[in-house]
């Protein structure tokens, strides 16, 4: 602003200057002086509207350069906060998931998996909470006692507080004979030369792949059997298509054909979902 005041100024000063001279060496008329009063006028004009117009620009650019790192600097920090705050909702959505969904469904899946253990190994006891010893809890003895104080001994005290429940004196119920072991037999395998003859191939979780041929009026539990031979357990693993993956039904009624099984073909062992 200073500057764009003390350009007209410093202007008016020189063109006075040499008009001064002028008039020292050339003496002027009325109409001379008023055609250098017009002359002054517009020049000075001019030079107010160039000022006027080229002060802005250089303003401009100065104070550009000046501020430009400072926007640039607040953008940077204000991304920077997004980003945390950002991180800190996911975390926070994470956590609350893990707490609600996964830990309760790993709790429940190892429980599942606890009680299935305990059952293959015959210790369902622990999964029972068990009996107090004693006629009662110790608020109904702190009772008994208090009431019965004048005519009970301590001897007979002692004697109560042994006598064991009904629960655990009275003899356990025979256990039931264990079934005998059922031994697998798989049919002989048939010659690939013969008619109704279908080469199926039983790949595993490992990765390996097991062919055998079978006859196509063999019972579909055949392929339980099979599954069972080579390591596998029906309880926890189960034969499914490849394309699409569906379990099949193997029933005891229902031959390989009858399952859809015509042709060679392809077959997963797959493990149960236990929950």
């Amino acid at each position: 602003m200073a500057a764009r005041g003390r350009a007209p100024v410093l202007c008016l000063l020189l063109v006075s200057f040499f008009i001064l001279l002028y008039l020292r060496s050339h003496p002027l008329g009325l109409k001379e002086i008023a055609f250098w009063m017009g002359r002054f006028i517009l020049i000075l004009a001019l030079i107010t509207f160039i000022v006027s117009v080229v002060t802005p620009y250089f303003n401009t650019v100065h104070l550009s350069g000046s501020y430009q790192e400072v926007p640039q600097k607040d953008n940077e920090r204000h991304q920077e906060m997004v980003r945390k705050e950002q991180q800190e909702l996911f975390s926070k959505e994470v956590s609350e998931y893990s707490e609600n969904v996964l830990k309760p469904r790993q709790e429940e899946k190892l429980k599942k998996l606890e009680e299935r253990f305990y059952r293959m190994t015959g210790q369902t006891w622990k999964l029972t909470e068990g009996h107090a010893l004693g006629p009662g809890t110790e608020d109904q003895q702190d009772d008994s006692t208090g009431v019965n104080n004048c005519v009970e001994t301590a001897n007979e005290e002692a004697i109560r507080k042994r006598k064991l429940p009904e629960c655990v004196t009275k003899p356990l119920p025979q256990c039931e004979q264990p079934q005998p072991k059922r031994v697998i037999v798989l049919p002989d395998e048939p010659s690939e030369s013969e008619e109704d003859v279908v080469t199926i191939a039983l790949r595993c979780p490992s990765g390996r792949v097991y062919r055998r041929r079978f006859y196509k009026s063999f019972n579909s539990l055949v392929l339980l059997d099979w599954m069972m031979k080579i390591g596998y357990h029906s309880v926890f693993y189960t034969i499914c298509t490849p394309i699409p993956r569906c379990p099949l039904e193997l029933k005891e009624n229902a031959t390989l054909e009858n399952i859809g099984i015509t042709g060679h073909t392809v077959l997963n062992i797959e493990e149960k979902d236990t929950l």
